[in-house]
């Protein structure tokens, strides 16, 4: 069933669209060195099987070994199917960014994988925009590519992940490469990894380590960003958290709350709280990511604690594609205003990503 548009409704845009070359199970070359990236020696395992039951291929990236933590299959990359589903789904365009690789790809596949993205998006300019990646690491060919993806190729923002190795994006390793992000104009996306970087207390359960693990990372980038500094170097940032930052609709007042209303012997919490707010306010939104995840009353609380004007629609499809089938309708259903169902739905990707309507 094709979900109609509701008569006076704004365009509806997914904002968290995987995306990886239809040829990359055919093309050898490819595969074996985004396989051989994957660091190994730090405990990132990666390798092609097949699905079960099925002679389709899949990737797997496993952490620790034995533990699986990410995979894609030959499903996934199918065009045709995507577009399939975004008509029964109902959403009119979505943001393309490159899965899964983000936190290994060199600058060379970074290259690469941006032109792919780009010459699949000419094919299909109704429909799609795209996502640039790069290494963060500020080095000058990496802030040219930036220029590049943005000016030449016509992406609409940048994404990274919330964590690269051991470091968090607060770290003084990354302030070339926010500066650069601050100087485009452009918004950020910052995507969830599959673990924080200390999780030895959740890889033995799946759902602590491919849900919660998520979570997790998002919680901390997210947090570790409002107290450091950063946005006050770069008062200019737009950071799009996925996941909803990690489910930060349900710490904002403890974590950005008013000082006491009675005498205090000490102050014990950042005075820093103010600041906070107002990052929040200016700098910092959010992208569902699979919206079937959260419950109704989950969601109607984010709305209320980090208003409908500071959330994205975004299913992360593939992973699954109830996520976007269902997702629109789900938004919908909400006990929330109608405004408020299209701020999500499309009004704020139009405003921050200046998408043409």
């Amino acid at each position: 069933m094709v979900i109609p548009q509701k008569e006076g409704w704004s365009m509806i845009i997914d904002i968290d669209m995987h995306w990886l070359p239809e040829n990359l199970f055919s093309d050898k070359k490819l595969l074996r060195q985004l396989l051989e990236i994957v660091p190994r020696a730090y405990g990132e395992y990666a390798s092609v099987t097949t699905i079960p039951g099925t002679d389709k291929m899949q990737i797997i990236i496993e952490k620790p070994k034995g533990y699986v933590n990410l995979n894609y299959t030959e499903l996934d990359v199918s065009p045709s199917k995507r577009l399939e589903d975004m008509k029964e789904a109902g959403v009119d365009k979505a943001i393309l960014r490159i899965t899964c690789w983000q936190e290994w790809l060199t600058l060379d596949l970074c290259k690469k994988f941006n032109d792919l993205l780009a010459a699949y998006i000419n094919e299909h300019a109704d429909k799609f925009l795209g996502l640039a990646v790069v290494p963060p690491w500020g080095n000058e060919e990496s802030l040219e590519e930036m220029d590049r993806c943005i000016k030449d190729l016509g992406f609409s923002g940048i994404q990274c992940v919330a964590r690269y190795g051991t470091l968090y994006l607060d770290e003084e390793e990354f302030r070339p490469f926010f500066k650069k992000v601050n100087q485009l104009g452009v918004p950020l996306v910052v995507h969830h990894t599959p673990l924080p970087v200390e999780y030895n207390s959740i890889y033995k359960y799946t759902n602590l380590r491919r849900q919660y693990g998520r979570c997790m990372v998002q919680m901390i980038s997210l947090s570790r960003i409002l107290f450091s500094g950063l946005l006050d170097d770069f008062p200019n940032l737009v950071l799009i958290f996925t996941m909803l930052g990690g489910g930060f609709f349900a710490y904002t007042k403890m974590l950005a709350g008013e000082r006491s209303k009675t005498w205090e012997e000490i102050e014990r919490f950042d005075p820093a709280a103010e600041k906070v707010r107002k990052y929040l306010d200016k700098n910092i939104y959010f992208e569902l990511t699979a919206p079937t995840i959260w419950s109704k009353h989950q969601l109607e609380c984010a709305v209320k604690e980090l208003g409908a004007d500071h959330i994205l629609f975004g299913s992360g499809y593939p992973v699954r594609r109830e996520w976007l089938l269902k997702g629109v309708e789900y938004i919908r259903s909400l006990d929330v205003s109608e405004k408020e169902k299209e701020q999500i739905l499309g009004e704020n990707a139009i405003s921050l990503f200046k998408i043409k309507v």
